[in-house]
């Protein structure tokens, strides 16, 4: 299994949800966060030739468990629906996952996701 987060923009967040319950893929969390990578930021030119740079900006991290034949498939289809072309699309990091436990009923492995 893998954990597959992807940092992305907020208003492609739907786009991106759609995409993901459309693959059969339900599960998955989200965060509010903010960073910079090469975007390094946005300059605002303000009132009186004022600018103010703000270089943390908004992004949201979705956060999914899939099984190591499904990795390739959501990774598609997140890039396909949060990229605008744009820098400041995001990123997508895939992880390895030792187990998943259901809580509710103590499954392990693939099925608890």
């Amino acid at each position: 299994m893998k954990k597959i987060e992807a940092i992305i923009r907020p208003e492609k967040l739907n786009d991106v949800k759609a995409a993901l319950d459309d693959l059969g893929f339900h599960g998955m969390n989200f965060i509010q966060v903010t960073g910079r990578g090469a975007q390094r930021g946005i300059v605002h030119q303000g009132r009186g030739g004022e600018t103010v740079t703000v270089d943390m900006l908004p992004k949201v991290k979705i956060e999914v468990v899939v099984g190591d034949s499904a990795v390739d498939q959501v990774i598609d289809a997140i890039v396909r629906s949060a990229r605008t072309g744009n820098i400041g699309d995001g990123k997508i990091f895939v992880i390895p996952v030792d187990t998943a436990i259901r809580v509710r009923t103590g499954e392990r492995g693939e099925v608890a996701v």
